[in-house]
This record gives structure tokens, C-alpha cells and sequence, in this order.
């Protein structure tokens, strides 16, 4: 019997294309409670690997070496959530004096406002009040989904070490199955693809890791030579947010200048943490990501605002901070299979020269 590749028009091709994103898209939504912790988990587990190999390697046992490397893991996160939790404990401490002194910091700007633009000061404090109640009521609103949200997060820390414990035991399980995918003839392509692949993931995930660390160090020390409260606080969250692209720097950078504008004497002290930070932002763009993470991770900007916005559409906050690192690691896999690579280079911001597009054009004219 003679089989004959069915050749599909473009249309039908791109129909199926979408039809099976949107299913994707639904499935990815509908059980994000499932599939949040377990994205986590391999993300955690592709990092923590080489330490398990380490320890393998000195002939411990595998079961031995994974529970050494998750106890480290969770000393390394206890220490560095103590240094959090103490920190916004002394922030909730202090917030009800940083809220009077913004209020009085507002109350005159409105004042000032006011005589510039001569309008009457009471409609603009009653804009405000009417805000305030709004913002109060829909806080209130909002204290059962929050509670479900911190009941959500509790959940996934409790999941999180089980999968990445699981998942770093059966790790040779689960490289065979992805050989036994692929007929004979293709293994040789097969074990290429999933060791550089699985390289450049953790060379790029450790990456992300000492990116944060230097940027927290960098901002936590250019707010304490400024002399700004909550400097340490201010700096991991800066780091944190640092993973998100564009939109994670504004905010990053907004914190820290409201709290010197409620704190200091002078808003000129906002302006210079504005400039600190666009130095280290540069820095951060031109040193530490070419040379620390992997350079051959370059996502282009569109992709990226655009991967952030899916994310917290799908999976709110978690999924704006997984968007990134699984965007790089599908754009990885792009680029080592051959019939994606097109892929791989639309999702990449490696520019074509001007010249060869410039002879394509006139080719299509």
C-alpha cells in the first residue's frame, strides 16, 4: 500500500494552528492550579540538577544527594525570606507614619495645584475622599479572593519540593521516554538536542539568579549611600521584578521614589533614585545580561511585553514572572529543530541585515 503525504492549504494549516493555540490557551487556564506548581518545579529541578550530579559524582546515593540539595536549597530561601519578612515587619511598623506624612505631602501638592490651575481645593480633596471609599470598599470585596489567593500560595509551596523531589529522581526516566519518542534512526539528533538544550536552560536559569543577586546588592546600595529607608526591602524587590521586563523596572524604580518623597525632606532625593537607578539599569543591560545570562537567550521586546501580558492573563502574578524563562526555554527549543528555527529567529532580536532586506523587496516588486 502506497501512503502520500497530504499536502494542506495555507488556510487549513493556519486554521488548525489557531484552533489548537486557543485549545492550548483554555487548557493552560482552566488548569493552572495543576500546571502553576509543576512549571515551578521543573524550572527549580532543571537548576538544581548539576548540584544533584555533584553530589552523585562523589558516589552518595541518588535519593541522598536530592534531599542534601533540597535542604540547602530551603536554608538559602529560609535566610533569604527571614531578611524579607523582618524587613516588612519593620516597613508595617513605620506605615502608618509614612502614610500621615504622604497624606501631608499631598495635601499641600493639591494646595499648590490648585492656585495653578485655580481650582477650588475642596472639589479635589472631595475627588479624593470619594476614591478612597471606593478603594475601601472594593478592598473589602476583594479579602475572600485574597484569603482563596494566600490559600492558592500555600498550597503550591507545599507541592513545589514534592514535584522538584520527583522529578530529579526520575530524571533519567523521564529523558528516556523523551528518547523513546523518536524512531532509531533519529536518536543520535534526539540526545543533541536535549543536552544542549537542557545546557543552555540552566546556564540561563543560574544566570537569572546571579542577575538578581548583583541588581539587589546594586540597589540596596545605591538606596542606603541616598540614605533611603526600607533600602534592603526595596532592593530584593527591585531584583524580583527586574525579571519582568519593562514593566517590572517602572514599577521597581516608583517604589523606592514614593518612599522618598514621603520620607525626605526634599523630592529631589525621587530624582536622584531615578538616576541610580537608570545607571544600574544600564549597567544591568549592557554587562550583566550579555555576559551572566546566556547570551544565547535573546528574546525581542514585542514577544516579551507581549509573553508578560499572556502570563498574567492566564496565571496572574506567577505566570508574569514565568513568562520570561518559558519563553527563553521555548525559543531554545526552536532554535534546535530545524523545521522551527523560523520560529526561534521571529522570536529572537537578532535584526537581518538592511541589505538583504532591501533585495528582497525589490525581488518582490
Amino acid at each position: 500500500m502506497i501512503t502520500k503525504d497530504i499536502q494542506l492549504p495555507f488556510l487549513a494549516k493556519a486554521s488548525l494552528f489557531f484552533i489548537g493555540l486557543v485549545a492550548l490557551l483554555v487548557i493552560l487556564y482552566v488548569a493552572q492550579g495543576i500546571i502553576i506548581p509543576i512549571v515551578f518545579a521543573i524550572i527549580i529541578a532543571i537548576v538544581l540538577h548539576p548540584v544533584v550530579n555533584f553530589f552523585v559524582k562523589r558516589r552518595i546515593n541518588r535519593v541522598v544527594a536530592i534531599a542534601i540539595t533540597l535542604f540547602l536549597t530551603f536554608i538559602v530561601i529560609g535566610a533569604i525570606s527571614m531578611l524579607i519578612i523582618s524587613q516588612v515587619s519593620r516597613f508595617s511598623e513605620t506605615w502608618p507614619i509614612l502614610v500621615d506624612k504622604f497624606t501631608v505631602l499631598l495635601n499641600q501638592s493639591i494646595n499648590d495645584l490648585s492656585g495653578y490651575l485655580d481650582i477650588n481645593p475642596k472639589s479635589i480633596h472631595e475627588w479624593i475622599t470619594k476614591a478612597e471609599s471606593e478603594v475601601i470598599n472594593s478592598s473589602t470585596a476583594a479579602i475572600g479572593q485574597t484569603l482563596v489567593i494566600i490559600g492558592g500560595l500555600i498550597a503550591v509551596l507545599l507541592l513545589v519540593p514534592t514535584y522538584v523531589f520527583i522529578i530529579l529522581f526520575y530524571q533519567p526516566l523521564l529523558i528516556e521516554f523523551i528518547h523513546r519518542l523518536f524512531g532509531s534512526s533519529q536518536q543520535s539528533k534526539v540526545t543533541e538536542i536535549v543536552t544542549q538544550t537542557k545546557t543552555v536552560i540552566q546556564r540561563y536559569l543560574v544566570g537569572l539568579v546571579i542577575e538578581a543577586i548583583i541588581v539587589a546588592t546594586l540597589d540596596t546600595t545605591a538606596l542606603l549611600i541616598l540614605g533611603i529607608d526600607y533600602a534592603i526591602l526595596l532592593g530584593i524587590i527591585a531584583a524580583l521584578l527586574n525579571v519582568i521586563p519593562y514593566i517590572g523596572g517602572l514599577v521597581a524604580v516608583a517604589l523606592p521614589m514614593i518612599v522618598a518623597i514621603a520620607t525626605k525632606s526634599t523630592a529631589w532625593y525621587a530624582f536622584y533614585v531615578l538616576i541610580m537607578y537608570y545607571i544600574i539599569q544600564l549597567f544591568d543591560n549592557n554587562f550583566i545580561v550579555p555576559y551572566i545570562v546566556a547570551s544565547k537567550v535573546k528574546i525581542n521586546a514585542l514577544f516579551s511585553i507581549i509573553a508578560v501580558f499572556v502570563g498574567n492573563a492566564l496565571w496572574g502574578i506567577p505566570g508574569m514572572f514565568l513568562s520570561i524563562p518559558l519563553l527563553a526555554i521555548v525559543k531554545l527549543i526552536f532554535d534546535h529543530i530545524e523545521s522551527l528555527k523560523p520560529w526561534g529567529f521571529l522570536l529572537g532580536d537578532t535584526m537581518p541585515p538592511i541589505l538583504n532586506l532591501n533585495k528582497l523587496i525589490k525581488k518582490a516588486i
